[in-house]
């Protein structure tokens, strides 16, 4: 069994087509069709149903296309790191945060990787968590900061921080003190994290009004924190947010009053593709840490 076996079955299960895959393939219907029936032969397994009309995945084919698919994903990413450690740390080096996240912190981060890996390219994206721990398990980023929870056998992860959570207002419109005046608030408009983009720190929200007697009017939703903090700034409803933005969102206009009384915490957490020996990665979790 050669790889081009492997990639010739992928690219027949993704097209169900021997005309179509052949051509994608760059190769005619005969040599494919010969491939195959090597790959099955050598399995001892029929992976497609075939006959002149269609080609369909049997149920072995199928159990196949999933194991072969991240075996080939696994392939990939062992070469990407094997060609960076042979290439000596230079080439590109990718890092993502959530938009909650990001602070001085990580623009010191960058500096110093900089300093010490001059011949690296760092390149740095928002992305949010669901979407990084997917690109962490298939090689796409190198190093990701996210917010728990973390499932997967996949990833490698050390833990940054603890955040709390702060409720957020424009002090010039709303008369709020102390957390206490958090249960007067059922009938404000809040303005959250979408479901879809966060939905466990949306849950956590949600959960904490409800620790207080009442379900927030969500009136507004984004995806990015600085979005939610400029709908607050500009008095378009409240906020609960990770207490570490007033870090990087401390505007005279708005006031944050931590909420100690709800006992919740979000775990930042620093991930790496699990057995990635990147010295660049250690770097980095050993200056966040320190």
């Amino acid at each position: 069994m050669e790889l081009r076996h492997l990639k010739y079955f992928l690219k027949l299960a993704e097209e169900l087509s021997f005309v179509r895959a052949a051509d994608k393939l760059f190769i005619s219907q005969p040599p494919l069709s010969r491939q195959i029936k090597e790959l099955e032969t050598e399995l001892g397994a029929t992976l497609f149903e075939r006959n002149n009309k269609r080609v369909i995945l049997t149920d072995a084919g199928k159990y196949y296309q999933k194991e072969i698919q991240e075996l080939i994903q696994n392939l990939e990413r062992i070469n990407l790191t094997t060609k960076k450690i042979s290439e000596n740390q230079s080439g590109d080096f990718r890092i993502a945060y959530v938009s909650s996240t990001f602070s001085g912190d990580i623009s010191k981060l960058i500096q110093f990787l900089s300093n010490k890996y001059p011949y690296v390219n760092f390149r740095l994206y928002e992305v949010p968590t669901v979407k990084q721990i997917a690109a962490l398990e298939e090689g796409k980023i190198d190093f990701g900061i996210i917010r728990s929870p973390l499932h997967s056998p996949k990833i490698d992860s050390k833990l940054w921080f603890k955040d709390s959570f702060s409720l957020v207002f424009n002090r010039n419109l709303y008369d709020i003190h102390s957390e206490a005046d958090l249960v007067h608030l059922k009938e404000e408009t809040f303005v959250f994290f979408n479901k879809d983009y966060a939905p466990h720190f949306h849950d956590a929200l949600l959960q904490i009004c409800a620790q207080y007697g009442f379900k927030p009017q969500v009136v507004h939703e984004s995806n990015n924190i600085s979005s939610i903090i400029q709908l607050v700034k500009n008095g378009l409803g409240i906020s609960i947010v990770p207490t570490a933005i007033k870090k990087s969102h401390n505007y005279p206009e708005l006031e944050f009053v931590e909420l100690k009384k709800t006992a919740l915490f979000t775990d930042i957490l620093l991930a790496t593709p699990k057995g990635n020996p990147s010295k660049i990665a250690q770097e980095a979790i050993g200056f966040l840490t320190s």
